[in-house]
């Protein structure tokens, strides 16, 4: 059993949030932290210029609201958001704050992951922890 879970967070349409909440609660330990994060990639700089500054920030307020409210229906749940890239930014946190395992959802591959490699995928094998990757 786990003490301190970690749940990646992206929002999207193909991306498993219950079932990984599901399997963390399974896998917790009684009275387990569980941490949804949520990784904002930085805007690159040359496009910076052409997104309006309070249409970023209304949209980290809306992510963080939803989190928060996510976070709320989990035991022991908290959310947190962070800025960076994805999968460096989510082994980082997770050796920083001492997280035990890491419950994260992933999709199928396409031919790009595999060229470049997934979050997923950098995640497994940088981690200080362990891993549930649900496919």
């Amino acid at each position: 059993m786990y003490n301190n879970i970690l749940i990646p967070v992206a929002f999207g349409e193909d991306r498993d949030h219950e079932r990984a909440e599901l399997v963390a609660k399974h896998l917790a330990s009684d009275g387990a932290l569980i941490t949804l994060l949520h990784v904002l990639e930085q805007i690159p700089v040359y496009a910076a210029e052409f997104v309006p500054s309070d249409l970023v920030i209304g949209n980290r307020e809306r992510l963080a609201t939803r989190l928060q409210v996510m976070a709320a229906e989990l035991p022991n749940g908290q959310s947190a958001m962070i800025e960076g890239a994805t999968g460096r930014s989510i082994t980082d946190y997770a050796q920083q704050h001492g997280i035990d395992l890491i419950v994260m959802p992933s999709h199928q591959p396409a031919l790009s992951d595999i060229l470049l490699g997934s979050t997923a995928a950098w995640v497994t094998r940088h981690a200080p922890c362990a891993v549930h990757v649900i496919r």
